[in-house]
């Protein structure tokens, strides 16, 4: 009877020991899945996600990185900030407005300016000669960080460049 009660308590510690190892084996994966994730950039139906080390590099790296390489990018990126909100709705348009304006584009020029139409979608043509989609970094906090980043240099740009 003993020998039967030792062999069942010896089966019962295998068998949990076993399923914890399974569970935290799972639970390793799942966490290195994630962390994968946030490091390396995936595409996803068509839509890009930008990397954990290039956002940080971006909103850290020189304005040159978030700042439009000509003023018709900068007038449609302003669109695209006050439509998402990521600028003050009033400051983007009025500067918006006034920076086509400066620059004598009509509502029908517009249609077919497309350094202005790259803006409205979020496409950030910059100084550096790089394009920067803000439509698909991501919304994760540094995303969003890089983005209002981007929003307030490209307003800046447009008031210096109407004043």
């Amino acid at each position: 009877m003993k020998t039967t009660k030792r062999i069942l308590r010896c089966a019962i510690a295998a068998s949990a020991l076993i399923s914890t190892s399974i569970f935290a084996s799972s639970w390793q994966d799942s966490l290195s899945s994630a962390a994968n994730e946030l490091t390396k950039s995936t595409t996803t139906s068509g839509q890009s996600s930008t990397s954990l080390s290039s956002l940080t590099s971006l909103l850290n790296g020189s304005t040159d990185a978030l700042s439009a390489s000509n003023m018709n990018n900068a007038a449609g990126i302003l669109q695209y900030c006050a439509k998402q909100k990521l600028a003050s709705v009033t400051d983007a348009e009025n500067v918006k407005n006034q920076v086509l304006d400066k620059l004598g584009l009509s509502s029908a020029e517009q249609k077919q300016d497309t350094n202005y139409l790259d803006g409205i979608q979020g496409l950030l043509n910059t100084k550096d000669g790089q394009q920067l989609n803000l439509s698909n970094i991501g919304s994760t906090p540094l995303a969003e960080q890089v983005k209002t980043k981007a929003c307030d240099l490209v307003l800046k740009q447009g008031m210096s460049f109407i004043s």
